[in-house]
């Protein structure tokens, strides 16, 4: 009687995926370098500390261009572009304007209108990159020139000037009051604006949808590995276009912000927005090639870029200056990344 041998057990130990090293961690570095930022200016400029001059116009500041940065977030997770954020949200804002002026709308339903007009706009964009396979950088760019000629056709004919007279009641507020305005007994809150509640809630909806849901784990698949999607049996035309459209509404809330800062639905709204909304995400970490974002990154990378503009406004550089500081510092962000990729790469980390 033979007895058959049992089949030699092999097992292989799996890999261990290294994690990268704390510092080449993104997040970790933007902290140090935000640190870093406020003790140099604070430091050559005492008043950059001071209260009603500097912080309280740098937090609505802050919460303007983060609400843009989500906005290009939206897209970049596709590897896509939004080169026309800007117009979009001077689009919702001029819908916003006429409602109120027009219909008597009053804030809330000016805002919704305003959301609406912005996930249109996007939604059209994502609908010509997914149904033609156009590159969104062509389709965005386009749209853009686009809406210069028709928001300046609609501000001459329907206001016969630059800006609507008037705005809805309690923009004002959001302008110009803070959270210290407002008093329970003697307990007073502090010194936050009322606009960045605002865009604290779009960062938090906006890291849920990519975190939990289904849609935004499909978006970043999509990203990832269009193809692979597919095959997947994703949907991923709807996710382009649903991207765009949620691209196309975050703008529209960044220019409803914007307006409450400046006190004016006005034709030049947003024509700042195209640079901050690259560097905030990219300076997060995430990813231009689609697949990973990071709206905590985001938050941090708003920051910093407003930061840096607010330090050398007080130091009294131009307005040139500061565009070429901002670009050298998107630059090496960009640069930085690549780095920090090639090292994990080498390392076998896992980022």
């Amino acid at each position: 009687m033979s007895l058959a041998t049992a089949p030699e057990k092999t097992s292989e130990t799996p890999r261990k995926v290294a994690r990268i090293p704390l510092w080449a961690n993104p997040r970790i570095g933007l902290i140090v370098l935000l640190i870093l930022l406020v003790v140099l200016f604070s430091t050559l400029r005492p008043a950059f500390l001071d209260t009603r001059l500097t912080l309280v116009p740098l937090q609505s500041d802050i919460s303007v261009y983060l609400v843009v940065g989500l906005a290009q977030l939206m897209v970049l997770s596709l590897g896509h572009m939004n080169l026309a954020v800007g117009r979009m949200a001077a689009t919702s804002a001029f819908a916003m304007g006429l409602v109120h002026d027009k219909l008597g709308f009053s804030l809330v339903p000016s805002l919704l209108t305003g959301l609406i007009v912005g996930a249109l706009l996007g939604a059209l964009a994502g609908l010509i990159v997914s149904r033609t396979g156009v590159n969104s950088f062509v389709v965005t760019l386009a749209m853009d020139f686009a809406l210069v000629g028709l928001i300046t056709i609609l501000y001459t004919s329907v206001t016969d000037g630059v800006a609507f007279p008037d705005q809805p009641a309690g923009m004002g507020a959001l302008r110009f009051d803070t959270f210290a305005d407002y008093c329970v007994g003697d307990v007073c809150g502090p010194r936050i604006p009322l606009v960045v509640p605002f865009a604290l809630v779009a960062a938090l909806l906006v890291g849920l949808l990519f975190r939990f849901s289904r849609l935004g784990r499909e978006i970043l698949m999509t990203g990832s590995n269009i193809r692979a999607a597919e095959l997947s049996g994703i949907p991923t035309r709807n996710r382009i276009v649903q991207a765009h459209a949620l691209s196309g509404m975050v703008a529209a809330l960044a220019g409803f912000l914007l307006a409450a800062n400046n006190g004016a639905f006005s034709a030049s709204l947003g024509d700042q927005f195209l640079l901050p909304s690259f560097l905030a995400p990219v300076l997060g970490g995430t990813l231009l090639a689609g697949g990973a974002v990071s709206v905590l990154g985001t938050v941090l990378g708003a920051t910093i870029t407003q930061v840096i503009y607010k330090g050398l406004n007080l130091l009294q550089f131009q307005f040139d200056q500061l565009q070429l500081y901002i670009g050298l510092v998107l630059l090496a962000a960009l640069s930085l990344d690549r780095v920090r990729h090639v090292i994990a790469e080498r390392r076998g980390a896992k980022l």
